[in-house]
């Protein structure tokens, strides 16, 4: 029987080609398009600024900006080997789209907003923060500042779904202060990895473990692809 050609040709003894993609880190995109997002809705809700037109304003930057961005950098960090990044951004970010693709629905009048109770959207912060508590308890092997973001944001989560269930205007706004100091921190760690990756040391503090300032750099690529884990 005929090999085919491309067979044919390969010999045992044939190098082997590597090829080296390092990446930056994708968490610098993630946290920067988080706390963006969060922090202007977030205000909102605190009350900080705001009239009826606001979402009208908000939801387009809120559907590319935190959701959008964040997305695409959780699928980048699957190439990072980093699940905890891959599973909160993937998740905030497909939030933020589908929020920002509500917020477009109340506007154009194809949904009437609920007024007082908003049910549907008070299980969906259930869910919220039950994953993003999970996040912050394994973020806790790993990075001490990310667990700060991920600790506001989760307990942000579970005072809007109790606001959202109850119709709790107080609870509220107390979530929209939690969101904006989460995306505070968020703010600091993303700069932290971005100022600390263009100085190739360690500037900016964030609480790394001790197994994780083992690890190299991932945007610099050495050690064996794919073996490197992390967006330390």
């Amino acid at each position: 029987m005929s090999m085919p050609n491309d067979v044919e040709n390969v010999r045992n003894d044939s190098p082997a080609r590597i090829y080296l993609q390092p990446i930056a880190a994708p968490s610098i995109l993630g946290l920067y398009g988080f706390a963006g997002a969060t922090f202007m809705v977030a205000a909102n809700m605190a009350h900080w600024y705001g009239t009826a037109n606001s979402p009208i304003y908000l939801a387009p930057f809120v559907l590319m900006f935190g959701g959008l961005a964040q997305f695409l950098a959780g699928m980048w960090a699957f190439r990072a080997r980093d699940g905890i990044a891959t599973a909160m951004h993937g998740m905030w970010g497909a939030f933020w789209i589908a929020y920002g693709i509500l917020q477009l629905m109340f506007i154009s009048g194809r949904v009437v907003q609920p007024t007082g109770q908003f049910s549907e959207l008070g299980y969906w912060f259930c869910i919220l923060a039950v994953i993003t508590w999970s996040g912050a308890y394994a973020a806790a092997a790993e990075n001490r500042g990310l667990v700060l973001v991920l600790s506001f944001l989760a307990a942000g989560s579970t005072t809007t779904a109790i606001g959202e269930l109850a119709g709790m205007e107080w609870l509220m706004v107390l979530s929209g202060y939690l969101f904006m100091i989460a995306a505070v921190c968020a703010w600091y760690v993303a700069t932290a990895l971005m100022v600390n990756e263009a100085q190739g040391r360690e500037v900016m503090k964030v609480g790394k473990s001790r197994h994780v300032l083992s690890m190299p750099p991932i945007s610099i690529g050495t050690g064996e692809p794919g073996v490197i884990r992390g967006q330390a």
